[in-house]
């Protein structure tokens, strides 16, 4: 234990800095992360006269140097440091006058400020660094709620003590933040490893390879990405650890308290604490500031056994308590939970505004009142007993603005992220015959329920043209409608306006020539 140690202060946003060295720009996406194995290193030796927290230095009558322990009042005498010229074989720093490691009451650890503490563990405190580096990631869920779009950017990642941080402006963070700290932007996502689980992404999540998904006890969703194999195994050896370092800390009542069913009548407490507080001759202790200190610590305490009682959000859809909405439902997983190889929903939108009439003016052009679409969607999504006869969804413009909305809120569009650049390049081909046959193969490729969605919708889409003089929609008019809903990039790309004329183009050779790329069964 080195009395001289100052702790960092608790309120720095920026993560410690490891002595590795850095470069000065970053020109390009580095091949390896910045992980300092050794680097942070113990600090420099102080002078014996700076006294950690929790520790005062003082002379005493008989003119010697002690220092005195704030809460057991030990008194240790501060002897003289020894040389700091030492044999070449030892390799240790010069010796420090250190007065023994105290034993601080549990209930003061427990509050777990600086002054609160120990040298020792304070100098541990600071020395959490396990791994830093460049990676790629997004958010794909936030405290449960699916988000609507997946944002891929690469982040100035850091593993700290126990807590994820992914920082903004990697490039120039990664370039020189290390060296000049005060550069660090603020952190973008922090995640707490404690409760989380960590796995490798299916390809149903991302058509990237090497993806890491990290899902945080409050029920956020993130993917984390590195196109080395090796780099992103060893984050995954990090974070893995990490999880599981921190559930082994857990004392053995929140262990127990953690995995209590949902539904508990537990109360706070155990019942040896009713036991006592039962007893007729127990006497109140007095409150001073150091049993007021207590007191709260014993609140905060029964406060976090209760929080961490709760179930998490992906234990509950396990469970069956929860389910997961229609709207933002990944289109496999809809499916598979409604055994059926076409979204229930879906069919029962194109058989509604079919039975209305597809002679309806500007049919799925022209859009329905966003509050009545916005109430048909909440409908849907926590009623499983769906009339689109009722009287409040007699607007066709309603049910058809509804199914566009669907399928825009799709994790991923009917044809997906992994076929996007096929499809544009099949496009592009001049040979008329060859781009008819590609966008064919390619759409016969596509998962079940995707396939099979796009057949039912397609084959709806080519009887609304087919009353194009009654309703004004032509094929040009459909596509432009549906072009950027069905078929986007994962990531958005500078040249988006020719990329929507492409995407438009696939949607009305796909409408032309339906009946050849699917054929009846």
């Amino acid at each position: 234990m080195q009395p001289g140690l100052s702790p960092g202060s608790p309120g720095d946003p920026r993560p410690p800095t490891p002595e590795t060295d850095y470069p000065e720009s970053l020109t390009s996406y580095p091949e390896e992360d910045y992980s300092p194995v050794g680097s942070f290193g113990e600090p420099g030796p102080t002078s014996p006269l700076t006294t950690p927290p929790g520790w005062s230095c003082h002379v005493s009558q008989d003119k010697q140097m002690l220092y005195t322990n704030h809460f057991t009042q030990e008194q240790v005498p501060v002897p003289a440091p020894r040389s700091i010229h030492k044999s070449s074989q030892d390799g240790d720093t010069p010796a420090q006058a250190s007065p023994p490691e105290e034993k601080v009451p549990a209930e003061l650890d427990e509050v777990g400020s600086w002054e609160e503490v120990s040298p020792a563990t304070a100098a541990v405190r600071t020395k959490t660094l396990d791994k830093a580096g460049v990676l790629h990631r997004t958010k794909t869920a936030d405290k449960g709620k699916r988000l609507r779009k997946k944002h891929w950017s690469a982040s100035w990642t850091v593993l700290e003590g126990g807590v994820l941080t992914f920082f903004k402006d990697s490039k120039t963070s990664a370039a020189g933040g290390l060296r000049q700290p005060s550069k660090f932007s603020t952190p973008e996502y922090t995640v707490e490893l404690r409760g989380a689980t960590l796995s490798w992404a299916p390809k149903d999540k991302s058509s990237r390879k090497n993806v890491l998904e990290l899902r945080s006890r409050d029920g956020s969703e993130y993917l984390i990405q590195h196109d080395s194999e090796a780099i992103i195994s060893t984050w995954h050896k990090a974070i893995a650890q990490g999880i599981q370092e921190l559930s082994a800390e857990l004392p053995p009542e929140e262990s127990e308290s953690s995995r209590v069913d949902f539904g508990s009548s537990e109360r706070l407490g155990s019942w040896q604490e009713k036991e006592e507080d039962a007893r007729p001759n127990a006497a109140a202790p007095a409150l001073g500031p150091v049993g007021l200190e207590s007191d709260l610590s014993k609140v905060r305490h029964k406060l976090r056994k209760f929080l961490q009682r709760r179930p998490t959000l992906q234990s509950l859809r396990e469970k069956g308590y929860i389910k997961d909405q229609v709207f933002g439902c990944a289109l496999a997983a809809l499916c598979e939970r409604e055994r059926s190889r076409v979204p229930r929903f879906v069919q029962q939108c194109i058989r509604a505004v079919e039975a209305r009439g597809l002679d309806i003016d500007g049919l799925y052009r022209i859009s329905g009142n966003l509050a009545t679409i916005q109430k048909l969607r909440y409908k849907v999504d926590h009623d499983e007993r769906l009339d689109l006869d009722d009287g409040r969804w007699e607007d066709v413009h309603v049910i058809t603005g509804a199914l566009k909305l669907f399928f825009r809120e799709l994790p991923e569009p009917l044809f997906p992220f992994s076929h996007f650049r096929q499809f544009i390049a099949a496009i592009k081909l001049q040979d008329q015959a060859r781009r008819s046959r590609c966008v064919r193969d390619l759409v016969r490729s596509l998962p079940a329920p995707n396939h099979d969605t796009l057949r039912m919708l397609f084959q709806h889409l080519c009887r609304v043209i087919e009353h194009g003089e009654q309703n004004r929609m032509s094929v040009q008019s459909v596509a432009i409608v549906f072009g950027p809903t069905l078929l986007r990039p994962e990531v958005e790309e500078t040249s988006m306006p020719m990329t929507m004329v492409f995407q438009n183009q696939v949607v009305e050779l796909i409408l032309q020539q339906c009946a050849d790329i699917f054929p009846p069964h």
